[in-house]
Formats: structure tokens, C-alpha cells, sequence
């Protein structure tokens, strides 16, 4: 057995690894880039090692640093978790030329399933149905994915985890789809070979966990339902499936066993299949993940082992014990949450986690810890919330009651979506399909009166405790006026002492009857938890008071009430024929669509930017001549104007309608 492994990752999956390394009593090296210097999973390791400034290509994704850092260390392996290298046949070559071992399969089966072209066809020859399409291997890939006919999905044949597909419903998107997912494919895994498939629509995404030692043995430890899933990224996950009867269980587990076995796989892997709803036993092989993924631990739950720990022994050559083909046992379930806005179209969010409080019933895995920044280098993903229990109604109880008791200020986040997303029909039926999510509209528009009240009294008790002369009391020389507190979601006003208050919700300030009070310390910078009376009923909230926003959890939700400005101008309050196009988040420019001077037409795409592995195209507001501030490689915040149209309001192209418009 090993006694030092090097995880070539980041974040929640090398703690992770760290923790079972550690219960082996193996050491484990860290590396990390600049801004994850003292990072969770620095701190978690027993060594750690600094491989590079942020860019990924210079440290995460820089093989010739990950072998460096494991010679200087000592490491006899090195495990890549998942993303980053963990599926790249260079540093599996490389560590076995640096007599290192890689955790994973060898060099082949990487090269081969790391192919979506390949894979495909390799798994037909072996008998497992596979999506009919094309690829870069057809002498033109526009006409030959034409033919197909709509709805077609264009992606990358490289990577994985949904990156850089698009889903064409209108051939006259399949150019601009083509050219998206082969910049992505690039930039993402230097691979820009793009595979072209019949589109399958509302189908159930079912994924097959095998393990493989390097003795021939290949088990299949049972499947995941992965059908909630956004952009083709994955939300919620759970094992067993509700919608697979065993003996389409069986098959499916034979087919991935098959699919294992045909490339000598060894270690743990992944064998993803879309299957349609209405006729599970139509399943067809999509890809095969040569790596752990993300969505592991449910398995874990349901067969009780520890699969790092499986992938460990495998590649320390270990064969498989009797009894690892366990039964399944309960069902688990997992949300994964991220840095987002859900009410603002999912985009990535950033910040400081000031207060970061997990679950204790649950599984957590996560790298969040308070003082932590989030910032758009990586993955927005902060945490995965796993929860077991002997039903499936059980676990999606656990997992509710998980979420609300999780606690994060500072940075904004998906959780209380999750919450809204569980106690939907179809999640709660186990009926969804992968288009649920893209086409649900569950996002919290309004802010509850308690919430806007409990952040207003808070601000209200900490000013009261003031010096006696600051104090927002509202007395004036005539009638006494009450204090206003306006935050961008409304505003409040308070009459009289924090402790007997009376309230009113709203523009005007007549009528001020709602009496409440609020006990409890409010500290700037602190998290108070404070009792909170409103109407004669008593409540427990958290409070967070930060320079431009006060954080409040009451009802096991969570809102970030920005303090009002009225002279704040952001990039989602312009109208659709702003003349202006602003980024609605920071990130990297990755592609300018038009050239300065062009006209350009309502709706055209501009400029893309890509942050926390999310592009966001920027589109024309109205007609007119584009002028462009920027290039492809800047980096960019939120609000700043990239682009803008000139000329009037329902102009038209003064070349007329037949002229040539230049577009990169």
C-alpha cells in the first residue's frame, strides 16, 4: 500500500480524498494556485505544495508542475478527482514514466472513453445501443449533422459534465452552435473536435457506477438518477432510480459491465445513458466518465463503501473483496449547491462566505469556510448536501430539513432554490425528466414582509445603541417622523425603540400599526440570532449587518437585502433597447462577435463572457452601429459596459437591406 498520495484537485473533492487517506493512514499532498493559498483543502492535507498563479492551464492543468510536486514530496500516486486532469491520458503517461502510480485507468481506456467519437463507436461494435449522429470523422460536419435533421445536441467529443453543449431546435442556429461549442471545446480541454447527436427530448439521464480491479473482476454497484439538471449541469441527484424496474436495472448494469470490461478498464468509472420515459428499456449509451464524479457519495450511502478508498486499493493492486457486490440499502439523495443567483437567470455570484453554518444530520462535502472568497476562476460549486434514509420520501425529508438548517452570508446561493425544487410535483413524484429544470420558473420574486422587518429592526437596534445623540428616534421639533430603512427589495419604516416598534412595509409612512420587537445583540460584521415578535408571534432570525447589505435567514431561507441606492445603476435595470450592453457578472471576454462599426441588429450576440465555467452572450438591445470597448482575454466586472449601439431608437441600416454585415 501507498504511505504519501499527491490529489492533483482543488476544493470539496480533495478534502474529501484527504479525509480517506487520512483513515488509511496515508499522507496526502495538496497543491494549489495562488488564490487557493491556505484554501479548505490546503489546510486539510498533510503537505501541500503551490503549482501556479490562477489560470488553471498554469497550475490545476499543468501536468510537468503536478509531476514536479510529487517528486519534491515524496508521493508514490497521485489521485485526480475529477475535473481538471482526471480524465487525461498526459498525466497518466507522465507518472508512469516518472514512476509514479496514476489512480485511475491506464493510458488506453483514457484515450478512448475520453472520446465521445470514439466511445461511441467502440461501444456500438460491442453490442450496446448508442444516440444516432456524426462527428468531426464526416468530411463536413455542418451538412452531415444537417441531414440528421432538428432537434440536434452539438458537443464537445472531449471533457465532460455538460460543458459547451448546445441543444439546436432551427438549422439556422447549427453555425453559431457549432462555432460556441468548439470554443469552448478549445479553451476548456484543448480539443475542439465536436460530436453531432439526434437530440433526444424529455429523456431521464441514468448513469451505471462500475469498479474494476486489475485482476478482471468488473462489478456494477447499482445506478444514479441525474435527470435534474440545468444547462446540462447536473442539480440533484439519487440512487436507486424510481423509474428503472430490475429487470431494465439488470441490463443497463450488464451493458456498462460490458462497456467496462471491453477496454480493460481498472478503477472507478461512470457509464451514462439517456433513457426514455415512456420506454426505459430503449436506453442508450451515452458516455463513459473514467474518473469519480461528482455525485459519488449517494452511492456511498446506499452500499456503504467508500469508493476513494476502492480506488486507492485497485491501483495499489488490491482484488476485490468477497462482499463488495453488496446489496443496495435505502435511498440517498444529493443537491449540490452553488455561488448563484437563481433570481437573476442562474448567474454566477461571488463574494466573502461571512457566516457559513452546516447541517449536522447529513453528509456534507464541501471547502466553504467563513473568510472564504468566492471568485470566478473555478467551478461555482461550494457544497454537496447528501441525505440517506430507508424510503425515498424519508431521504427527500432529510434532504429538505438538511437545507434549511444551512446557513450562508455573504455570497449568494442557490440553497433556498434547492428547497422550492424539492417540493415540486414531478421531483417529489419521481417523474422529471432532464427539461424540467431549463423550463421551471420556481425562482422567489418577492421578499417577505418578515424579512424586509427583521433586516430593518436589526439596523434599527445597532444605530439605537448608538450614543444616545445619533439615536434614530424620529423626533422632530413638530410631530415625530418615523426612521426609513431602504433596501433594493423595499423599504421600512420604524417608529419608536427597537424593543416596541411599531412597522409599516412600503412606500408611505402612514399608518404605522404593525407592532414588533427584536431581542438580541446586533453587532456589525457578527452574526446575531435574535428573537423576532411581529403581530404577537415570536420567531428566530439571523442576522448579518455588512457595509452594503444585511444578511437575514428566517424560515430556513436566506436573502441578501443590498442597501438601497437610488443612484446605483446595475446591468439588469436598463430595458431591453438600453443602447448600452453591460455584463451582469465579473469574468474573462471569450468572444467578440462583431466588429466596431458594424451595424447590428435587436438581438444579435455581441460579446461573450465566461465565468465559473458559465458563458453569458450579450445581445444588441435595438438596431444600430456597434462600438466595442473591448477584446477577447479581458477581464471584466459586473456592470461595466462593454458595448454600445449608436444611432436613434428604430433606425434602420443606411446600406440598405442587402448589405454585407461582418461578423467574427
Amino acid at each position: 500500500m501507498f504511505t504519501s498520495v499527491l490529489i492533483a484537485n482543488r476544493g470539496e473533492i480533495a478534502i474529501r480524498i484527504a479525509r480517506t487517506l487520512r483513515r488509511m493512514g496515508i499522507r496526502s499532498v495538496a497543491v494549489y494556485s495562488d488564490p487557493d493559498d491556505g484554501a479548505a483543502h490546503v489546510r486539510a492535507a498533510d503537505l501541500a505544495v503551490r503549482i501556479g498563479p490562477a489560470p488553471a492551464a498554469q497550475s490545476y492543468l499543468d501536468v510537468a508542475a503536478i509531476i514536479e510536486a510529487a517528486r519534491r514530496t515524496g508521493a508514490q500516486a497521485v489521485h485526480p478527482g475529477y475535473g481538471f486532469l482526471s480524465e487525461s491520458p498526459e498525466l497518466a503517461r507522465a507518472c508512469a514514466d516518472a514512476g509514479l502510480v496514476f489512480i485511475g485507468p491506464g493510458p488506453a481506456a483514457l484515450e478512448l472513453m475520453g472520446s465521445k467519437i470514439r466511445a461511441k463507436a467502440h461501444v456500438a461494435e460491442a453490442g450496446v445501443p448508442v444516440i444516432e449522429g456524426v462527428s468531426e470523422l464526416d468530411e463536413d460536419l455542418l451538412t452531415a449533422a444537417a441531414h440528421l435533421g432538428p432537434p440536434l445536441l452539438v458537443k464537445p467529443s472531449a471533457g465532460g459534465g455538460g460543458k459547451g453543449m448546445q441543444v439546436v431546435r432551427d438549422l439556422t442556429d447549427l453555425p453559431e452552435a457549432l462555432a460556441t461549442a468548439r470554443r469552448i471545446a478549445r479553451a476548456a480541454f484543448g480539443d475542439e473536435a465536436l460530436l453531432v447527436e439526434r437530440f433526444v427530448d424529455a429523456p431521464r439521464h441514468i448513469e451505471i457506477q462500475v469498479l474494476a480491479d486489475a485482476h478482471g473482476h468488473v462489478l456494477s454497484l447499482g445506478e444514479r438518477e441525474c435527470s435534474l439538471q440545468r444547462r446540462h449541469q447536473k442539480v440533484i441527484e439519487e440512487a436507486p432510480s424510481p423509474l428503472l424496474t430490475e429487470t431494465t436495472r439488470q441490463r443497463m448494469s450488464d451493458a456498462a459491465v460490458a462497456v467496462a470490461e471491453s477496454v480493460g478498464y481498472q478503477g472507478a468509472g461512470t457509464v451514462e445513458f439517456l433513457v426514455p420515459a415512456a420506454n426505459p428499456d430503449a436506453f442508450a449509451f451515452m458516455e463513459m466518465n473514467t474518473r469519480l464524479q461528482v455525485e459519488h457519495p449517494v452511492t456511498e450511502a446506499v452500499t456503504g463503501l467508500d469508493l476513494v478508498e476502492w480506488q486507492v486499493r485497485i491501483a495499489a493492486g488490491e482484488p476485490f473483496e468477497p462482499d463488495l457486490d453488496r446489496a443496495v440499502e435505502g435511498h440517498a439523495i444529493e443537491a449540490r449547491i452553488y455561488a448563484e443567483r437563481p433570481d437573476s437567470g442562474f448567474l454566477p455570484a461571488t463574494g466573502t462566505a461571512a457566516v457559513v453554518r452546516w447541517p449536522d444530520e447529513v453528509r456534507v462535502d464541501h471547502a466553504l469556510t467563513e473568510g472564504t472568497v468566492v471568485a470566478t476562476e473555478y467551478d461555482p460549486m461550494l457544497a454537496k448536501v447528501i441525505a440517506h434514509a430507508d424510503t425515498r420520501a424519508d431521504a427527500l425529508a432529510r434532504l429538505d430539513r438538511a437545507l434549511a438548517d444551512t446557513v450562508i452570508f455573504g455570497v449568494e446561493t442557490n440553497v433556498d432554490y434547492l428547497r422550492r425544487l424539492l417540493a415540486h410535483r414531478d421531483v417529489r413524484a419521481g417523474t422529471a425528466d432532464t427539461t424540467l429544470l431549463d423550463g421551471l420558473t420556481i425562482t422567489q420574486q418577492h421578499t417577505p414582509d418578515e424579512a424586509l422587518i427583521a433586516a430593518a429592526l436589526a439596523r434599527h437596534a445597532h444605530a439605537w445603541t448608538d450614543e444616545l445623540w445619533r439615536r434614530p428616534s424620529g423626533w422632530r421639533l413638530g410631530a415625530d417622523q418615523p426612521v426609513i430603512y431602504a433596501f433594493a427589495a423595499g423599504t421600512v419604516s420604524i417608529s419608536g425603540p427597537p424593543e416596541r416598534a411599531l412597522v409599516a412595509v412600503g412606500d408611505t409612512t402612514d399608518g404605522l400599526q404593525r407592532l414588533c420587537a427584536i431581542s438580541g445583540t446586533v453587532s456589525l460584521q457578527a452574526v446575531s440570532s435574535c428573537a423576532l415578535v411581529l403581530d404577537g408571534m415570536s420567531t428566530g432570525v439571523d442576522v448579518l449587518l455588512a457595509p452594503a447589505a444585511t444578511w437575514v435567514r428566517w424560515d430556513g431561507r436566506t436573502w441578501g437585502l443590498d442597501h438601497h441606492d437610488p443612484d446605483a445603476s446595475t446591468a439588469m435595470s436598463a430595458g431591453v433597447s438600453d443602447p448600452q450592453l453591460r455584463t451582469p457578472m465579473p469574468g474573462t471576454v471569450v468572444a467578440v462577435h462583431a466588429a466596431a462599426g458594424d451595424w447590428v441588429e435587436a438581438g444579435d450576440r455581441i460579446v461573450t463572457v465566461e465565468a465559473m465555467k458559465m458563458e453569458f452572450p450579450l445581445r444588441a438591445g435595438r438596431a444600430g452601429t456597434i462600438t466595442i470597448d473591448v477584446v477577447v482575454g479581458d477581464q471584466v466586472t459586473s456592470g461595466q459596459v462593454l458595448a454600445a449601439v449608436t444611432g436613434p431608437e428604430g433606425s434602420q441600416d443606411p446600406r440598405g437591406p442587402s448589405a454585407t454585415i461582418h461578423k467574427i
